[in-house]
């Protein structure tokens, strides 16, 4: 890390940025199954800045931070899921 680079937040909330309702429904499915601790999560409809299309729209899987933060593994594990859904992570 360089002094420019700010340290991750370990508490930041996570989301997993998928193309469909069906993929995200799936991924936190999955995700509830494997990690229960994480709680509940939510799928929520982001559309894009200016498009009325429900086809223009992303979906979210809201994951909050476990109470002791996020491990670097446990992110990674997040990654590899929305992955495999063709999605990705971002800290939101």
């Amino acid at each position: 890390m360089n002094e420019n680079d700010e340290a991750p937040d370990l508490h930041a909330r996570q989301l997993l940025v998928l193309p469909d309702r069906d993929a995200a429904d799936e991924a936190a499915q999955e995700l509830a199954e494997r990690r229960p601790a994480l709680g509940r999560l939510d799928v929520v409809r982001d559309a894009l800045a200016g498009e009325d299309d429900a086809e223009d729209a992303q979906w979210l899987v809201v994951v909050e931070a476990p109470e002791d933060g996020w491990t670097g593994e446990l992110l990674l594990e997040l990654e590899a899921l929305a992955a495999e859904y063709e999605g990705w992570r971002e800290e939101g």
